[in-house]
């Protein structure tokens, strides 16, 4: 939704501008020009780009008009289900977690938490590092390492989408310039026009490099930046995850664990150490 509300305030803007200032918005309506500018930055991206990031890439645009899912009531989930997890692999032995960790989807721990089962890549994390913990093999340094490669693979991958569009973004100008030039190649081929219509023709030809900019600067650049925001959130699930665990290969008893997890979560989604605390008393009541 902020989305459309971001481009309704760069299209008022300018053109709004443009319209008191007395300018004619007629002028601006360069359907050939949008065609040239919008058509080169496709088959830009297109060349730029294989078929597993184009494909990624139209994936993740539609994801870019919701809002965030990433908000307090994942996070509190999430450290709930990782207590519940660590809690019953401290009482029962971490063997206990087998049936559990083989298959989340018929879990009786995982089905109380389905915003989190819901998530196939947070669950295949989660158990792929709780089955190496169960299986005694690994120390704490080196689950650690091993995680972080798994992390940055993940926003490496994920960020793919914003690097092409960043790419693209950065080409329309350009294009804008490129789109001009042809304009005034074509205004000069008609040199022996009137003076007036000389000059509309060289104003319809700027036109190109205003839409370039624009394009570039208020439409597809953007959708780039907040990819990388969408990334940037999502990698706090899997480091929340990883702190936990550690904490917990450490020795610190589950609670204490997940307030580690805690600390990791951007303050405008992070509870307050009452609220985990709170949560976490009413689930172990549970």
């Amino acid at each position: 939704m902020l989305v459309f509300v971001g481009y309704v305030v760069v299209l008022a803007s300018v053109f709004g501008g443009y319209a008191l200032i007395g300018g004619h918005l007629g002028a601006l309506f360069q359907p050939v020009e949008i065609l040239m500018i919008g058509g080169a930055g496709l088959g830009a991206f297109i060349v730029g780009n294989d078929g597993k990031a184009i494909r990624a890439t139209i994936k993740e645009l539609p994801k870019l008009l919701r809002s965030s899912k990433h908000d307090k009531e994942l996070y509190m989930e999430l450290m709930a289900l990782l207590y519940v997890l660590l809690a019953k692999g401290r009482k029962d032995g971490m063997l206990a977690l087998e049936a559990d960790i083989d298959d989340p989807a018929s879990s009786p721990v995982f089905a109380q938490y389905p915003m989190i089962l819901s998530d196939p890549h947070v669950i295949e994390f989660l158990t792929d590092y709780l089955r190496l913990i169960v299986s005694g093999n690994m120390d704490a340094f080196e689950i650690e390492s091993l995680m972080d490669h798994e992390i940055e693979t993940y926003k490496h991958e994920a960020e793919v989408p914003a690097h092409s569009l960043s790419k693209v973004g950065d080409a329309l100008p350009a294009f804008g310039i490129v789109a001009a030039v042809m304009g005034v190649v074509h205004a000069l081929a008609s040199a022996d026009l009137p003076p007036a219509e000389m000059g509309e023709l060289i104003a319809h030809a700027m036109v190109g490099t205003f839409l370039g900019i624009l394009m570039a600067y208020g439409f597809v650049s953007p959708l780039a930046t907040l990819i990388e925001h969408h990334v940037a959130e999502s990698s706090k699930m899997y480091q929340c995850i990883k702190v936990t665990l550690l904490a917990n290969l450490n020795g610190y008893a589950p609670q204490l664990a997940v307030e580690f997890g805690r600390k990791v979560l951007y303050s405008t989604e992070r509870p307050s150490f009452s609220e985990l605390d709170d949560h976490v008393r009413q689930v172990k009541s549970r």
